[in-house]
């Protein structure tokens, strides 16, 4: 399976590699955003090893996610691939999480 990152997700992950750069150092923020990307590596073997988003359960579009530090990578199964939707900070209210994807794909 492929795994496509929507634009959204890509944004987010450069605001997340963005606020390490500033409040730790660049060394930080690539290390934080590389562990990001290599979490999503396992979803092409097993693209359903993620649990069920209930936050987006409304969306009907059986979104999941796995956890990569406090970091929640928030992704959907469409046809042959994995469409990664969002990268939301676990320490933030998840209720932001459902507004922030309300009319994203």
């Amino acid at each position: 399976m492929k795994i496509i990152w929507t634009d959204f997700a890509i944004e987010n992950l450069k605001s997340i590699f963005d606020y390490y750069t500033i409040k730790a150092n660049r060394k930080v923020a690539h290390k934080i955003r590389k562990q990001i990307l290599e979490s999503t590596k396992q979803l092409s073997q097993n693209p359903e090893s993620g649990q069920l988003e209930l936050y987006l359960e409304s969306l009907n579009k059986q979104h999941r996610y796995i956890v990569s530090s406090n970091y929640k990578i928030i992704y959907r199964v469409e046809n042959k691939n994995i469409v990664i939707n969002d990268v939301f900070d676990v320490r933030q209210n998840p209720i932001k999480m459902a507004d922030e994807n309300r009319d994203k794909k």
